[in-house]
């Protein structure tokens, strides 16, 4: 067993009898003091990826949420992801909603939050950005609008400027679904407006993605992906939490807000397989929602993803199972002749 898994299988009956968000609070404090640091493991060339202009080491990244003021990106690097996401980032500090406001629901291995983009603002984020911009790594910047905001497309212009020097790429969070009317700007006429807006100050080589939410009709991805055709972005994630409840087990499962961990698997990969058939192909497509071992990411994979992202199932199983997915994902790419990913995208 690594120093990773020991740690977290040493710590987990410790943090899982704490409040979830003290419990995450400690965890951030402990990565930063240096706990559970360690050399990144080198993944087999199948699994890197080549896509944005950007060469990611392997397809696994670090969702948006679990570093929210990029306080250990490079810590979680360390832990073997191919990237980091942090954020979402508003331009001013923002407390978020009121505690509790993040559930552990053990027995369906699942999460529900309802955070509210709490985190320390543009300007502590830029700066610890700044200071690790020799470091390497691919780190992404999520960027939302503060709650308050009298124009939330000009919070979006602000992020966009605000991190383009520092950031590998940019994500557009406009699928929250704890921040009161933020999804409506999926629709396909503020999605037009926010996109051509955003394109006319992004520099050329920055790419931008889309983050999308899983509780889209068929009608609704169809407009999404041709304004995403129209006014240009990079990729599109899908998919953020869910508002919806499928069958649950937990005593929690009426906590309101977004749901994720292995009950939006199903859900987030048929919304992902379908975005991938709607567009042909064509938009490069980052899967998220409910990835809890190899199985799961090699599902998303297949279902158009040429990307993955995971948090919700490290509350449960730790560190450790980045690298597991690695082995993984290795040992059915060894298995199918497939010499990369590319082999396996939407197949």
């Amino acid at each position: 067993m690594s120093l990773a898994r020991l740690g977290f299988a040493l710590a987990k009956p410790i943090l899982h009898k704490m409040d979830a968000e003290q419990a995450h609070l400690l965890t951030i404090k402990a990565l930063k003091t240096g706990v559970g640091h360690g050399a990144q493991t080198v993944a087999p060339a199948a699994l890197k990826v080549k896509l944005f202009g950007l060469e990611f080491p392997n397809p696994i990244g670090l969702a948006p949420g679990f570093d929210k003021n990029a306080e250990v990106p490079d810590a979680m690097l360390a832990q073997g992801f191919g990237f980091v996401e942090i954020g979402t980032v508003t331009p001013r500090p923002q407390a978020g909603n009121a505690r509790p406001r993040l559930f552990r629901l053990v027995e369906d291995q699942a999460v529900i939050n309802r955070m509210g983009f709490n985190n320390e603002g543009h300007d502590a984020v830029l700066r610890r950005l700044e200071a690790r911009r020799n470091r390497g790594g691919i780190v992404g910047v999520n960027i939302g609008a503060n709650k308050d905001s009298d124009d939330r497309v000009a919070d979006y212009v602000k992020g966009l400027a605000a991190f383009r020097p520092v950031a590998s790429y940019i994500t557009i969070n406009i699928s929250s679904p704890n921040t009161p009317g933020l999804r409506n700007m999926q629709g396909r006429e503020e999605l037009s407006n926010l996109l051509r807006t955003l394109n006319k100050t992004r520099p050329s080589g920055l790419p931008m993605l889309l983050k999308i939410a899983p509780d889209l009709v068929e009608a609704d991805l169809q407009d999404v992906a041709d304004v995403c055709g129209q006014e240009g972005v990079s990729g599109v994630i899908i998919s953020n939490t869910t508002i919806s409840r499928p069958a649950l087990s937990s005593p929690l499962r009426g906590e309101t807000g977004g749901l994720s961990g292995k009950p939006l698997f199903d859900l987030a990969t048929r919304q992902l397989k379908l975005f991938h058939a709607i567009t042909g192909g064509r938009l490069p497509l980052i899967g998220v929602g409910g990835i809890s071992d190899a199985e799961t990411a090699y599902a998303k994979i297949r279902a158009g993803a040429s990307l993955i992202q995971l948090y919700s199932a490290l509350v449960y199983q730790g560190p450790g199972l980045v690298q597991s997915i690695t082995q993984g994902l290795t040992s059915k790419f060894a298995a199918g002749g497939h010499s990369s990913i590319t082999d396996v995208v939407g197949t």
